[in-house]
């Protein structure tokens, strides 16, 4: 990878990680279309540890709630944990709803599926349609909450089982948490924002594997340009996102998801074609 196509592919993320269209998605168009090799170790890695770069700016964005502390006084006759639970109630709720991506991720990653499904520009383009058209419908369906509805750790639990779904490029981890915020209850602003703060130990998790796996299997690939290549990507992710998350929040609290079920599909649709035709999503050869 060379620098114009990390920044682009950086920019592609920070634009697309908080929005319901899949980042992921993505950045693997893109990378067909830069015709930057699938299979690559690195190019895989560079996938996941940019998006660190771009979740990193809700820490700077939402500060204030990201290190928050109750402390308002824990019911009486409670023991250490739970009062420890009641202090750090934002982080045991971070906790809790991370688990169920932990653990379908590591089953993901080692089964060698994770790997398979991010080299398939296919299944993006199916997920990015089917997806799409969830969206048309899915504020009707779901857009019942209300600012009195408090998350609980169940409701964080559920809210991390829709996460899982996310493991499929193409279907969108932002898409998939809000709308598990919404099912429980949650409006569609304060379901963003969990999904959000989800997205920092979620995406964390990820890059530190994925930097793990990459240094046992060849510490080759870590070349001062390529080094290079992901400090510019995660500072352009982190710079783009930042700029984007706030305007998101304020369309999809005015206007709900149907814009973007509507992109999906043009997008998604327009890819299907390529492929059924023949065509090669490469701009170059």
């Amino acid at each position: 990878m060379d620098w114009l196509e990390t920044i682009i592919i950086a920019i592609v993320e920070g634009l697309t990680e908080f929005l319901p269209v899949s980042s992921t998605g993505h950045m693997i168009i893109t990378q067909n279309l830069l015709n930057v090799p699938q299979g690559d170790p690195f190019v895989h890695a560079f996938t996941f540890i940019i998006q660190f770069g771009a979740i990193l700016s809700v820490v700077c964005l939402y500060w204030k709630q990201f290190f928050q502390f109750n402390h308002t006084p824990a019911q009486e006759g409670s023991n250490m944990i739970q009062k420890l639970k009641h202090k750090y109630n934002f982080y045991w709720l971070l906790i809790v709803g991370v688990l169920p991506a932990v653990v379908i991720g590591l089953v993901a990653k080692k089964s060698g599926l994770l790997d398979w499904l991010l080299d398939s520009v296919e299944v993006v383009a199916v997920m990015l349609v089917i997806g799409g058209v969830f969206m048309l419908y899915c504020d009707k369906l779901f857009n019942k909450g209300t600012d009195e509805t408090k998350l609980n750790e169940k409701r964080a639990f559920n809210i991390g089982l829709y996460q899982c779904i996310s493991v499929i490029p193409g279907v969108s981890r932002s898409m998939a948490t809000i709308v598990g915020g919404m099912t429980q209850g949650l409006t569609r602003k304060r379901a963003a924002e969990f999904s959000f703060f989800l997205a920092v130990p979620t995406m964390a998790g990820a890059t530190l594997l994925d930097l793990l796996d990459l240094l046992k299997e060849d510490a080759a690939w870590a070349t001062p340009h390529n080094i290079t290549m992901l400090i510019l990507g995660c500072v352009v992710a982190f710079i783009v996102a930042l700029l984007a998350m706030k305007w998101f929040v304020a369309f999809l609290t005015k206007y709900g998801f149907k814009a973007f079920g509507i992109y999906r599909i043009i997008v998604g649709s327009i890819i299907i074609i390529l492929l059924l035709t023949g065509h090669s999503l490469a701009m170059v050869d």
